[in-house]
């Protein structure tokens, strides 16, 4: 028995669930960026929703796993890169802002 397997006994809908909480919170947050003039924060959590759609369609059985996960996992890394940049690029902005109002 591999480490894990104990995962198989959940019910389907549960990660459906899961992935669409996921999606939702990713829709909120891209949102809240672009309403914020965020673009960078809302491209990234943008693609991070698309990814969460891709994890669903291994659930529904339109897409197979290796297919599904290697899509939602490129796209993770992007978004993941476009928020770090973002956030990055909004704190040494701050920064440089409260330097030169000094």
């Amino acid at each position: 028995m591999p480490f894990g397997s104990f995962i198989n006994s959940f019910p389907p809908a549960l990660f459906l669930l899961v992935h669409l909480v996921g999606f939702a919170v990713g829709v909120f947050f891209a949102y809240r960026s672009f309403t914020a003039d965020a673009r960078l924060l809302g491209w990234g959590f943008a693609l991070y929703a698309l990814a969460e759609i891709i994890y669903m369609t291994y659930h529904l059985d339109w897409t197979v796993f290796l297919f599904a996960h290697t899509i939602a996992e490129v796209l993770d890394l992007a978004s993941f890169a476009l928020i770090f940049t973002g956030a990055t690029q909004t704190v040494l902005g701050l920064r440089r802002a409260a330097v030169s109002s000094t």
